[in-house]
């Protein structure tokens, strides 16, 4: 049955985009990621000369959707998710649009490549700080300790971005490689805390029947250990074996973690394999890293499988079903649209890492169609989601 849309003030001015975070930072998120790219494919495939000095267009490009579309994601997920936790109302109106406008300040700055490096590391590290205040309060005030896991991560998450500026102002030398790698690799973390927690929730109560997913606690200790012992060793040692072996120890526990997850109803439904899928390339990703110690694969391959398969799936398939569910909308019932949205990103990653595996002569090519399909995935997820995101929500409840 089709809900329609009540024609209230509220809901034909456009003026819900700041009643709470999901709104104005997934729909940012959407656009960004699309504008971001199409810059990418013009410094990747056609030479176009951005202006860096003390960096390149690779770190440019690595630094801007880790720290620039990842975690407008997370910050809209959070500033969400933490009132529900809490119960305490995060930021609104505003103060929102404030805090808003301090990460879209660093992302112009830096779309100038690093001619305004300075002023750009001056608002992304403010951005990172007033998003963990925003989140940490309302924690800290209902004695929520259970979600110091996440805020850590937060705190890291600002922690290496300004070691990433303070690689760039050459105060440390390896500042920008650990900026960049340790950001994506905490930013993979916090998917696994967060997931660990959501996935099966949502797979279970989404299937349609009675289903009781596996996990244990033996499995969470054993990730937890193995992903900070890789991180550690991976960014901070030479000690590349040992990565390796701790990498396929990820890949080891997480994949027995996802069969536990598994039940044929998944495949129904895209805003459930969208997130099983993408746990499953981030669980790849790890083996592909330890591959390339044991085989000599690039890798960047691990890396897309992380951020392309991983970031960029999950973030859609959890944007989608958020931003559904907060305005009020059947979660179960998202547009046929964001279905091919989804799987085109799936096939984005057969582009962008499984076919370099077997021929890499073309591999120019393969990142290319690669990057036009996120681009197009994007466009489309930013078109659906512009009316449910700057619209009141269905019930006129408040949010």
């Amino acid at each position: 049955m089709q809900i329609n849309e009540p024609r209230t003030a509220s809901a034909n001015n456009g003026n819900a985009l700041f009643n709470l975070g999901f709104r104005i930072f997934f729909l940012s998120a959407g656009i960004f990621s699309v504008i971001s790219m199409l810059l990418w494919v013009l410094l990747y495939q056609f030479n176009y000369s951005l202006a860096v000095v003390a960096i390149n267009s690779l770190q440019w490009h690595s630094h801007e959707m880790i720290y620039g579309y990842a975690l407008a994601v997370i910050a809209g997920f959070l500033l969400t998710a933490v009132k529900n936790w809490t119960g305490v109302q995060t930021l609104t109106g505003k103060p929102l649009m404030m805090v808003f406008l301090i990460w879209l300040v660093a992302r112009i700055l830096f779309m100038f490549g690093d001619q305004y490096i300075l002023m750009a590391a001056f608002f992304d590290i403010t951005f990172s700080v007033v998003l963990l205040v925003a989140v940490s309060v309302p924690v800290i005030k209902v004695k929520q300790w259970s979600q110091i896991a996440i805020l850590s991560k937060l705190v890291l998450i600002a922690a290496f971005n300004l070691v990433f500026y303070l690689g760039v102002f050459a105060y440390i030398d390896q500042g920008v490689q650990w900026g960049i790698y340790g950001g994506l690799y905490l930013v993979i973390g916090l998917i696994l805390t967060m997931g660990r927690r959501v996935v099966p929730f949502f797979i279970e109560r989404g299937v349609g029947y009675n289903v009781t997913l596996y996990n244990s606690k033996w499995l969470d200790i054993s990730s937890l250990i193995l992903f900070f012992s890789f991180f550690i060793t991976e960014l901070f040692t030479n000690n590349a074996m040992l990565s390796a072996y701790l990498a396929m120890g990820v890949f080891i526990v997480n994949a027995v973690r996802l069969v536990g997850w598994h039940t044929k109803g998944i495949w129904k439904k895209s805003l459930l394999w969208s997130l099983y899928l993408a746990f499953w390339f981030i669980t790849s990703g790890f083996a592909l890293m330890a591959a390339s110690y044991f085989l000599g694969i690039s890798k960047y391959l691990a890396i897309h499988a992380l951020a392309v398969g991983g970031i960029g799936l999950i973030t859609m398939g959890m944007m989608s079903r958020v931003a559904l569910g907060h305005t009020g909308r059947d979660v179960n019932k998202p547009s046929k649209l964001i279905d091919i949205a989804l799987s085109l990103l799936v096939v984005a990653v057969f582009f962008r890492v499984v076919l370099p595996l077997f021929d890499a002569s073309q591999y120019s090519v393969w990142v290319g169609v690669s990057q036009g399909l996120w681009i197009v995935a994007f466009l489309i997820f930013s078109a659906v989601y512009w009316p449910i995101l700057t619209k009141a929500r269905l019930d006129n409840q408040p949010g």
